[in-house]
């Protein structure tokens, strides 16, 4: 069969399961990519942010070492149903919500990546720019939003592949990129973050539990999906090792961009990250050197978090193609006007956005670690497996008890954004077992569970 005869059916069998033999992830592979996708001018911003809260360095870096932690616990639960079976997250939804009830899910974790998305092309956009007006005097920044953003949908259309590839190299020079722009900013404005920063009181209460938490949704959205990423790692790996791969390119990352974003901050007075260190760094080639590192953050950051959800969510609710699916979300992207977003005087909004979804995201956290870990006992079938790709199978339509209990969970998230992951996720795990448990309407979703009845 020719090549072209194999193209529609390898781009409608994207979402299908991968088998062991065609997974294209190592272990380093798999730490080079979560590495290169959780390095972000957000994550930057995010330290910023947090300066607004009274927060000194010492609790900042508290802070974000806890939240990053809770972050890979979650990450290694979770990528424990994709890794078995090969089938990405919006496959993994139907167990518990239904074919047709897990696109509510599916798409709320499909929002924020396409805001991400946007927001951090624009900053890649405002970092060429500033090359631009470096190197030859020319200042549009959106003609380079504009362009960065077709070099990433061209990427994207390559799929994982492409992903991959970026994270690989990224990763590496990614790294050595913070620990520069942390030299910077202590060398070059030692006294003023010692001053403001270090020297300040600060505080232990819940302007802290709020930056914990402020650190742990950033992430949650890959916390959630972690399945689509474990799916092309090859098998062998022990839960601990991939637990161990997770922390080394999360944890260490994480900490310091967040305390390199507060000290840029804290030296400039700026919140956006592109603009401090345009600032900051005097001398031309080094700002040119720096500010492509910077581009290159938001490349791997992109493709690896910001395009994979959304493309498979489109691609299972709206039986869309690849290509066309990371075209439409480049476009999305674009529209959520990432130009607003970047503002200074966005940069505690950007906060509240985070916390805002992270109240939605810990109910559906809880309903799948309740299904996979308790009603399923982390056993599933190839029959079973199956199932969750036929629209006329034992979780055909919506399984409203997962439903309920995830918007009985968003309410009670809600009531206190700051703390809405920590105090959704337990009530909404017990309310969607006792649903599960008693509500008629899904006898037919325990099939296979332990509540199945004989």
């Amino acid at each position: 069969m020719s090549d072209v005869n194999n193209a529609p059916q390898k781009e409608n069998d994207s979402i299908r399961p991968i088998p062991a033999d065609k997974r294209m992830m190592s272990w380093g592979s798999n730490t080079m990519l979560w590495l290169g996708g959780c390095i972000s001018i957000g994550t930057l911003a995010m330290g910023s942010a947090q300066l607004e809260n009274g927060l000194n360095l010492i609790q900042l870096l508290m802070a974000v070492t806890i939240g990053s932690l809770i972050l890979v616990v979650g990450i290694t639960m979770n990528d424990q149903f994709s890794y078995k079976t090969g089938a990405p997250y919006a496959i993994q939804l139907k167990s518990a919500f239904g074919t047709k009830g897990s696109n509510l899910p599916v798409l709320i974790r499909g929002l924020p990546a396409i805001v991400w998305y946007g927001y951090q092309t624009w900053l890649g956009g405002a970092a060429i720019n500033n090359i631009s007006k470096a190197l030859f005097g020319f200042d549009n920044i959106w003609v380079f939003f504009i362009l960065f953003q077709v070099i990433q949908i061209f990427l994207s259309i390559k799929g994982f592949q492409g992903a991959k590839w970026v994270g690989n190299i990224g990763g590496v020079v990614i790294s050595c990129a913070m620990l520069y722009l942390l030299y910077i900013c202590i060398t070059s404005y030692g006294d003023v973050i010692s001053t403001q920063l270090i020297n300040k009181s600060g505080t232990w209460g819940m302007p802290f539990i709020a930056a914990v938490i402020a650190f742990f949704g950033n992430s949650t959205t890959v916390m959630l999906n972690a399945g689509d990423y474990s799916r092309e790692v090859k098998t062998g790996y022990s839960h601990l090792q991939r637990g161990v791969s997770y922390f080394l390119a999360m944890v260490p990352a994480t900490v310091l961009l967040g305390i390199i974003g507060a000290m840029a901050s804290t030296a400039t007075g700026i919140a956006n990250p592109i603009n401090a260190f345009a600032q900051m760094v005097d001398n031309k080639v080094v700002m040119i050197v720096t500010l492509s590192f910077i581009i290159f953050a938001q490349l791997s950051t992109n493709l690896a978090s910001n395009v994979i959800p959304p493309a498979y969510a489109f691609m299972d609710v709206f039986k869309m193609k690849h290509k066309t699916a990371v075209i439409l979300i480049g476009i999305l992207a674009v529209c959520t006007c990432p130009w607003i977003l970047t503002n200074d005087a966005s940069a505690a909004g950007l906060s509240v956005f985070v916390k805002l979804y992270s109240a939605f995201f810990a109910p559906i956290f809880a309903i799948l670690i309740v299904d996979y870990f308790i009603l399923r006992k982390r056993q599933i079938t190839d029959e079973q497996l199956e199932e969750l790709y036929d629209d006329n199978g034992s979780r055909k339509g919506v399984n409203w008890a997962a439903i309920i209990a995830m918007a009985i969970g968003a309410v009670i998230g809600l009531l206190n954004i700051d703390l809405a992951f920590f105090t959704a996720t337990i009530p909404t795990g017990v309310i969607f077992y006792l649903l599960m448990k008693n509500m008629k309407s899904s006898e037919n979703f325990c099939k296979g569970t332990i509540l199945e009845k004989k």
